[in-house]
C-alpha cells in the first residue's frame, strides 16, 4: 500500500495576482510549479502546519483566512489530501528560502506554467473564479 499524506498550501493574493512557487530541484516533483505549502506534522491543526511552513520556506507569517479547496490527487509514489487555504501575509515579505523561483502571476499566467498535477484542479477554479 502506497503511503499518503495530508498536505497544505497557501493561496497568497496581491493586487489581481498569487504566489506560486517553483519546487527545488533535488526533491519529487523538481521544478514543477506549486502553492507554498507542504506537509502537516503529527500533532499540528492544518492552519498550524501553514503557518509554519510559510515561515520556512519564505520567511512571512500568514493568517489562514478560509479554505478555498480540497483536493486527493494519486501520485505513483505517494496519495496527497491537499487542502488550499486563502491566506493573508500577517507579517513579513516572502524571500526565497527554499525554492528554485517565487512568483506573482495573474489566473491569465497560468498556462505558462507547468504545475504539479495536484494543482490542476485548483487551477481550473482559479481560472474560472477571475
Amino acid at each position: 500500500m502506497k503511503p499518503s499524506a495530508e498536505v497544505v498550501a497557501a493561496l497568497i493574493r496581491r493586487e489581481g495576482k498569487f504566489l506560486i512557487c517553483q519546487r527545488p530541484r533535488n526533491k519529487a516533483r523538481a521544478l514543477l510549479w506549486e502553492f507554498v505549502g507542504g506537509k502537516v506534522e503529527r500533532g499540528e491543526t492544518k492552519e498550524e502546519a501553514l503557518v509554519r511552513e510559510c515561515r520556512e520556506e519564505l520567511g512571512i507569517t500568514v493568517a489562514p483566512q478560509r479554505e478555498y479547496m480540497q483536493v486527493i490527487h494519486d501520485y505513483p509514489d505517494l496519495t496527497v489530501r491537499l487542502t488550499l487555504f486563502e491566506c493573508k501575509i500577517a507579517q513579513g515579505e516572502p524571500q526565497k528560502l527554499e525554492h528554485e523561483e517565487i512568483r506573482w502571476i495573474s489566473p491569465e499566467e497560468i498556462p505558462q506554467y507547468e504545475f504539479c498535477p495536484a494543482d490542476v484542479t485548483i487551477l481550473k477554479r482559479l481560472m474560472r473564479d477571475r
